[in-house]
C-alpha cells in the first residue's frame, strides 16, 4: 500500500472497501455530503478503483477530499454513476485516469434514457476519461461550483456528450475536452451536440481548447443559458451532418450555437474555428445580448459564416471564406469592425484547407494538436489555431 503525505494534511491511500467503510461511519450523515470541512482536509482519501463495482461505490461515496484514481481498462457501469458530493476549495474530490493510463467508462448496458455520469456537486475535478456509448447524455454536470474538466472525450453517445446546466452554474473550467460522434436517433439528431451549457444560468465558465465534430446537432451550444460563458481556442467541424441518412433529421449543424430559447447573455468567444457544419459557423441565434466575437474563422459551412440577425453582437478581426451564404448575416444593431467582408478589409489566404491534421493526437499537455489548417500567418484577423 502507497502513502502519500500532504504538506498540511494527513493523506491516506485505501482499498475501495475501507474507504466505503470510513465513509459509512460518518454518524449519520448522508454520504456524499461533506459537512465539515476541515475534517475533510484532515483525512484526504485516495482511493484506486479496477473494477467497475468499486468504481460505481467510490463515485456513490466520494466526500471533499476523496481522489478516486481509475485504473487502465473499459469500465461498463449498471447503473448512471452519480454523485451529490461537494468538494471545497481546498478539499477538492477527483475523478481520474491513473497516471496516463487509458479508462473508457461505456454506457451501452445502460437502461433506456439513462445518462452515462452525472454530477450535481461543487469543486469536482475530473480528468482523463472517455465517457462513451451511452443510451443518452454522456456527462453532465448539474448546478456546479469550481469544476474543472480537462482531458476527457465523449464520444458516440445518444444524446449530448457533455454538459453544464442549471441555475448556479459558476466558474467551472472545461479544458481539452474532445466531443464527437454523438447521436440522438430516436430524436432525430436534434439535441445531441458535442457540449452544451444551458438551461440554466452563473457566471466565470469558461471552455477552451474543445475539439467538437461529427455531432448530430451543434458542436457547442448555449440555449437558454443567461450568463456570459466564454469560449476560446477550440474547433468544430462536421456538425450537422446526417451521417445515418435519416430522412427525418432535426439536426441543426451549427458550429457554434451561442444562445437561443429566450436568454440574452454577452458571451465572449475568442480564436475558435468552424468549418464543414451543416449549417452557420457562429450564431447568436436568438440571443440579443452584446456577444462578443473576436478572431474567429468560418470555412466552407453550408449557411453564412457568421449570423447575428437580432441583438447587438460586436464582431471584430474575423475571417469568414467560402461559406454557402453570406459571409455574415448582421442585424442593424451589430457591430462590424475589420472583419474580412468589412470595407478595406481583404481576406488572407489560408496556408492549407486539408483538415487531416485535426482529427490527430492532442499534443503531450492535452493542448490541440499543431495543424496548418486554416492558418494564414496573419497577426490581425481570423483565428490562430492553437
Amino acid at each position: 500500500m502507497r502513502h502519500s503525505h500532504g504538506r498540511h494534511r494527513r493523506a491516506r491511500t485505501l482499498s475501495i472497501a475501507a474507504a466505503v467503510s470510513v465513509a459509512a461511519g460518518a454518524g449519520g450523515v448522508h454520504l456524499g455530503l461533506a459537512h465539515d470541512d476541515a475534517r475533510a482536509a484532515a483525512a484526504a482519501v485516495t482511493v484506486t478503483v479496477s473494477d467497475t463495482a468499486s468504481l460505481e461505490s467510490a463515485v456513490a461515496h466520494a466526500v471533499a477530499g476523496t481522489t478516486i484514481q481509475v485504473r487502465g481498462g473499459t469500465y461498463r457501469p449498471a447503473h448512471t454513476l452519480r454523485s451529490t458530493a461537494n468538494g471545497t476549495a481546498s478539499a477538492r474530490i477527483t475523478l481520474t485516469a491513473y497516471g496516463d493510463e487509458k479508462v473508457r467508462i461505456d454506457g451501452s448496458g445502460l437502461a433506456a434514457g439513462s445518462w452515462l455520469a452525472g454530477i450535481h456537486g461543487d469543486y469536482w475535478t475530473v480528468s482523463g476519461l472517455t465517457f462513451q456509448n451511452s443510451p443518452a447524455q454522456g456527462f453532465v454536470a448539474t448546478s456546479s461550483t469550481g469544476g474543472i474538466f480537462e482531458n476527457l472525450v465523449t464520444a458516440d453517445n445518444g444524446d449530448t456528450g457533455f454538459t453544464l446546466r442549471g441555475d448556479g452554474t459558476t466558474d467551472n473550467l472545461v479544458a481539452n475536452l474532445d466531443s464527437h460522434g454523438n447521436d440522438d436517433a430516436a430524436g432525430h439528431g436534434r439535441n445531441a451536440d458535442g457540449i452544451a451549457v444551458k438551461f440554466g444560468s452563473g457566471t466565470g465558465n469558461r471552455i477552451t481548447g474543445a475539439r467538437l465534430y461529427g455531432n448530430a446537432d451543434d458542436g457547442l451550444d448555449l440555449w437558454q443559458f443567461s450568463s456570459p460563458v466564454t469560449v476560446e481556442h477550440s474547433w468544430a467541424f462536421g456538425n450537422g451532418r446526417d451521417h445515418r441518412h435519416d430522412p427525418a433529421s432535426e439536426g441543426r449543424g451549427n458550429g457554434f450555437e451561442l444562445g437561443g430559447g429566450g436568454a440574452t447573455a454577452a458571451h465572449a468567444v475568442d480564436s475558435n474555428a468552424a468549418s464543414d457544419n451543416a449549417l452557420h459557423g457562429f450564431t447568436g441565434d436568438s440571443n440579443t445580448g452584446a456577444i462578443r466575437l473576436d478572431r474567429n474563422t468560418a470555412y466552407a459551412n453550408g449557411e453564412s459564416g457568421f449570423s447575428f440577425a437580432a441583438g447587438t453582437a460586436r464582431l471584430a478581426r474575423n475571417l469568414a471564406v467560402d461559406n454557402g451564404a453570406d459571409r455574415a448575416e448582421l442585424g442593424p444593431s451589430t457591430v462590424s469592425t475589420a472583419n474580412s467582408w468589412d470595407s478595406g478589409v481583404s481576406a488572407p489566404a489560408f496556408r492549407s484547407t486539408t483538415p487531416t491534421t485535426v482529427y490527430g493526437a492532442r499534443r503531450a499537455d492535452g493542448s490541440l494538436p499543431a495543424t496548418t489548417f486554416l492558418t494564414t500567418g496573419s497577426t490581425t484577423i481570423g483565428a490562430t489555431m492553437r
